[in-house]
């Protein structure tokens, strides 16, 4: 859990002191379609290992 809140610590210091808005809110909407794309990935890859399909 600390390892959670320490990479969210990070996040929201990376964004501070960030004078364009319009790019604060492009890159947080983008790092949240990668984690979108990440957990689609992961979704795929687990239901191939679970269903028996070959790779």
């Amino acid at each position: 859990m600390g390892t959670l809140l320490h990479f969210k610590q990070l996040y929201l210091e990376a964004f501070n002191d960030c004078k364009p808005s319009y790019v604060v809110l492009f890159l947080k909407g983008y790092t949240i379609f990668c984690g979108i794309l990440l957990a689609m990935a992961f979704y795929a890859f687990m239901y191939r290992i679970l269903t028996g399909f070959d790779f």
